[in-house]
């Protein structure tokens, strides 16, 4: 890329490349690869959060275009991850404070024994076929995310299952008979990859039909316009940018760093907001002390601005 063309991509989203990843795989060696990727990523300046495990990798990340381009080759160097599709948006600022490599039982977590989506998945379908499959009235959709990440966008027409973690949504599909009521359940998520075990278990259960968005609702922001679309709101995504909208263009939220719900504007002005401190949601959860608390932690936080430096604790 040229350094004009390099600058006008800057100017119109940002300085930094963010790249979300994941992919599927028998990885029994998951545990050897975490030093030397960590390495790169510190080396290159990229941070954001990787996770591996014996059944894959996923993650998102953020660097110079450079540097996100050396680590996603050193990935697909390894054979395992040779086919690997990663996700690009772009930020105007570095969206995450530091790198984590983490190794975990699981790149996703929904805690039912024997779901391998190597073995078993929904159908995928591409952001430009979605619409007509979600308007079809033999159609279910059904949103897999957590109700924080609901709260600010979901497809027109979706069922919410109203989940504080993934974990519940197993649980949520067991205890809705009605959901055999049509013969099409379409399930999304931010980026696909919960769908990948949702699909995969709700065919495990004996649904038939069973859909998911090919790239999430991430790369239906992407490639469907704004006139098309039947997204309603803005996406949640989990870093300094709190949402994005059409475009991947980076939203207005504000995130509550007290308990890490989304904010719009009206909420950020209500008068149960303070920064760092409380919001409307958790307003009512919190004891005083709690708030003492954060309010000793936004003071560090503000100091450490002051300096010019991040607060870790931020």
């Amino acid at each position: 890329m040229t350094d004009s063309l390099q600058s006008i991509r800057h100017e119109e989203g940002g300085a930094f490349l963010v790249a979300a990843l994941y992919h599927f795989v028998r990885f029994p060696e998951f545990e050897s690869f975490r030093e030397p990727l960590l390495a790169l990523c510190r080396e290159t300046g990229v941070k954001g959060t990787l996770l591996l495990a014996a059944e894959g990798i996923n993650g998102t990340i953020a660097g110079t275009d450079e540097g996100i381009g050396r680590v996603l080759a050193f990935i697909r160097a390894r054979p395992e991850f040779a086919a690997l599709v990663h996700k690009e948006s772009r930020a105007s600022k570095m969206p995450f404070l530091r790198m984590k490599v983490r190794l975990k039982r699981e790149i996703v977590t929904m805690g039912v024994e024997g779901i391998d989506p190597n073995k078993v998945v929904g159908t995928y379908v591409e952001p430009k076929d979605w619409n007509a499959l979600i308007s079809d009235p033999e159609t279910i959709v059904i949103d897999t995310r957590n109700d924080y990440e609901t709260a600010i966008g979901i497809f027109k027409g979706a069922i919410d299952p109203n989940i504080k973690t993934f974990r519940d949504f197993p649980d949520w599909v067991r205890n809705n008979p009605g959901l055999h009521n049509k013969p099409k359940i379409a399930m999304y998520c931010t980026g696909g990859i919960r769908c990948e075990k949702s699909t995969a278990f709700a065919k495990e259960l004996g649904f038939d039909e069973v859909y998911h968005l090919k790239g999430g609702i991430l790369k239906y922001l992407e490639e469907v316009p704004p006139e098309e679309s039947l997204w309603e709101g803005a996406c949640f995504v989990f870093d300094d940018r709190v949402s994005v909208t059409h475009g991947l263009a980076e939203g207005e939220h504000k995130l509550c760093h007290a308990c890490r719900y989304p904010l719009t504007a009206e909420e950020v002005a209500s008068p149960l907001f303070e920064e760092g401190v409380t919001c409307p949601h958790c307003y009512n959860e919190r004891t005083d002390e709690d708030r003492q608390r954060y309010r000793q932690r936004q003071a560090q936080i503000e100091l450490a601005k002051k300096r010019g430096e991040k607060h870790l604790g931020s």
